[in-house]
């Protein structure tokens, strides 16, 4: 019974890998699907933290929002935000302490919207925030691939976001902790 249950978690996370792949395969070859529709953003965040929640319980880890009162409904592909979102916010729970915060915050910058992923964890070095888009990067190289991800998941937030016609970025706080942004167009139409 132990066996099958190892081989199924396997086999799980083998699925994942493939289908990861395939997105930024995909994405590589121009062909990367955004079925845009009215999207409300704040909704969508607050669904997508619901989703993770009982992980967040489970890991100690609060996660709170702080969202512009007035966020205006976007032209985007929901089940790619919630991709997205679900990324970083795997990526923040992952690194946050137990006892610690990760903050959710949204709100219009220009012509833009932008949203903040922000842990409590260790932060990043330079050479990490020059390379943690990158495919198969892993900033902890004693993490297990079982634990720890194939180093693809930051790759395809930076694909998605790119393919709405955003932009997104990481920072890292002096005294620790990440912020992984991101912005999409109010507009996208207007999107070369």
């Amino acid at each position: 019974k132990e066996n099958v249950a190892s081989i199924h978690k396997q086999a799980i996370l083998l699925s994942r890998l493939v289908d990861d792949l395939q997105e930024l395969a995909l994405a590589d070859a121009g062909q990367l699907r955004i079925e845009r529709e009215p999207t409300d953003l704040a909704s969508l965040i607050q669904r997508t933290i619901s989703a993770i929640a009982p992980r967040a319980e489970q890991d100690g880890v609060a996660v709170v929002t702080d969202l512009a009162p007035d966020l205006p409904i976007l032209s985007a592909d929901p089940q790619r935000l919630s991709q997205v979102l679900g990324n970083l916010l795997d990526n923040a729970l992952r690194h946050s302490p137990q006892g610690g915060t990760v903050t959710v915050r949204a709100n219009e910058v220009g012509d833009s919207v932008q949203v903040d992923v922000v842990d409590q964890g260790p932060g990043l070095n330079s050479e990490e925030l020059s390379l943690v888009f990158e495919r198969f990067y892993r900033g902890d190289k004693a993490r297990a691939r079982a634990t720890g991800g194939a180093g693809l998941g930051l790759a395809i937030v930076k694909q998605l976001v790119e393919a709405h016609g955003g932009k997104v970025w990481a920072q890292s706080g002096e005294d620790g902790g990440a912020a992984f942004s991101f912005t999409l167009p109010l507009h996208p139409s207007e999107v070369a």
